[in-house]
């Protein structure tokens, strides 16, 4: 499998809302780096598949109806993988819509992800700035 296709079936499990299938491709000694100020997540680096799930996309999910759609792939060098693209969806207590830019820097180890880089624009996950944006483009 290469390297794009394992950062596929991520991208796939967290699409469909599958945390078994995101587990599945995740390497054993996981890395994770989030953006500060994630709503949802409480801190920014989490260690272990388990933590992350825990930490970053269980709480996002349960504040969220939300996921990552890649738009540009870039190959670095041998296991390194970056992809842009953009969250969409929803708050689930407001349903304001969400759609925040990112930027992934993957690595991959032994056919799992074993490093991930968050970047995103976390002012766009927050549904009250969107709305309020939304709103000035209105009048």
């Amino acid at each position: 499998m290469s390297n794009r296709e394992v950062v596929e079936n991520f991208y796939r499990a967290t699409q469909s809302g599958d945390g078994a299938a995101l587990l599945e491709t995740l390497h054993p000694e996981f890395e994770g780096h989030v953006a500060p100020g994630l709503p949802a997540v409480t801190g920014t680096v989490f260690h272990g598949p388990q933590a992350a799930l825990a930490g970053i996309w269980g709480p996002v999910a349960r504040a969220f109806e939300i996921a990552p759609y890649a738009e540009e792939w870039f190959e670095a060098s041998g296991d390194v993988v970056i992809v842009t693209g953009h969250y969409r969806g929803a708050e689930r207590s407001t349903e304001r819509p969400v759609e925040a830019e990112f930027a992934h820097v993957w690595r991959i180890v032994e056919g799992k992800l074993a490093y991930l880089h968050q970047y995103t624009d976390t002012w766009h996950w927050r549904p009250e700035q969107v709305s309020a944006a939304a709103e000035r483009r209105v009048h």
